[in-house]
């Protein structure tokens, strides 16, 4: 038995080493890896002939991941960057004081008020970090539809005065001296942005970082597109400026669609206010109890609480983006 076993693995061995070495050359295997390789080496001789003349499709897909790679490095703007996106003309350091000082007047305001220095300094918190961020974010979505108000008109007057034969820049010239704010800065910073040596096209997308809205990128990277691949930028910004109008359009339709809710929304947000007032008014002795006791104070904190996620899930549910 013992020599069986050993003729037994010795054939096996036998018969893999053959199986590794002779069948690739039995089968055809390796002149298959031969073609496979010949393949390969014309292919590498004939791709850089290939690569020498980029299509213009392949700028344009580098242009675009460009782009898409310095807005991911501006996904959160700085505070002085956000003072100058709502129009205002001050520096960081004088929003700093400004806040400041409202967080110190509301604080001396609500001591007499409330007689609790915590409530007082929790009131002044709110007036000097919150009421000012909330003032930028008002300021800066005001302006951002004034701007997305006059842009459609803007692009139309550029395709036109490209189609007369003038050229971009004078045609830019030409809406940064007759259009409105903040339309004109806007135009007006894009000419300065390119006088000092930027192309046109890098000017162009510098819009996007003081207007963070999709049709001003679109815009910019329309002409920068342009500027780099070459085409017919009038064609271009006359397909931009339907589409603006489109987008236009559809926001008008989301509103419209959606105010029904934000009424709804409203009335049951307001709802246990009006309740709260109308109670005060007709029996204060039987509402007091939520601020005189520490049970009633605990119900009315997580009342209030739970109030401001409601309201924050409905704003959720009839806020769209596209």
């Amino acid at each position: 038995m013992q020599a069986y076993a050993i003729f037994f693995l010795v054939a096996v061995a036998i018969g893999g080493v053959a199986y590794v070495f002779l069948y690739p050359i039995l089968s055809g295997g390796r002149n298959a890896e031969r073609r496979v390789a010949a393949a390969a080496r014309a292919e590498a001789t004939t791709r850089p002939t290939r690569t020498a003349q980029k299509s213009r499709r392949e700028q344009v897909e580098g242009t675009l991941k460009d782009i898409e790679q310095r807005q991911r490095k501006a996904k959160r703007p700085p505070l002085s960057v956000r003072i100058s996106q709502a129009g205002l003309s001050w520096s960081k350091r004088t929003f700093i004081m400004i806040s400041a000082g409202l967080g110190v007047v509301a604080f001396l305001v609500a001591i007499p008020l409330t007689g609790e220095p915590l409530s007082a300094l929790a009131f002044g918190f709110t007036a000097g970090c919150g009421f000012p961020i909330w003032l930028l974010r008002f300021l800066k979505k005001r302006r951002e539809t004034r701007f997305l108000d006059g842009l459609p008109d803007a692009v139309d007057v550029i395709v036109r005065g490209i189609k007369a034969g003038l050229p971009l820049l004078d045609s830019l010239k030409m809406i940064a001296a007759e259009t409105q704010e903040p339309m004109r800065s806007e135009f007006r910073g894009i000419i300065e942005t390119q006088t000092v040596g930027i192309p046109l096209g890098e000017a162009c997308l510098k819009l996007y970082e003081r207007i963070p809205v999709a049709e001003a990128n679109f815009f910019g990277i329309v002409i920068a597109i342009q500027q780099r691949a070459g085409g017919n930028l009038s064609e271009a910004l006359g397909n931009l400026s339907t589409v603006l109008r489109e987008r236009k359009k559809m926001k008008a339709k989301i509103k419209a669609m959606s105010m029904e809710a934000k009424a709804s929304a409203a009335i049951i947000g307001a709802l246990p206010i009006i309740v709260m007032t109308l109670v005060y008014l007709t029996s204060p002795d039987y509402i007091e109890l939520l601020w005189t006791e520490a049970l009633g104070r605990l119900m009315l904190a997580a009342s209030g609480i739970w109030m401001f996620l409601g309201i924050m899930v409905m704003r959720k549910m009839i806020n769209f983006d596209f």
